[in-house]
């Protein structure tokens, strides 16, 4: 993955979500990486159809 994608999450065919979480990050990285990826599934941001572009701006 390159640097540049700290993580992402796929919601897959169970309804269940896979975080993936950039290993070239620092520990303290990964665990905020984590949070943020939880906080989109938290807010239900995957049944959204608004762009990535603006939850992203809106999960900071």
């Amino acid at each position: 993955m390159p640097l540049t994608v700290r993580a992402f999450t796929i919601p897959d065919a169970n309804g269940d979500f896979n975080i993936y979480i950039n290993e070239s990050l620092s520990d303290e990285a990964k665990q905020k990486s984590l949070a943020h990826e939880k906080r989109h599934i938290e807010r239900g941001d995957f049944q959204k159809s608004t762009y990535a572009r603006i939850i992203e701006q809106h999960n900071r």
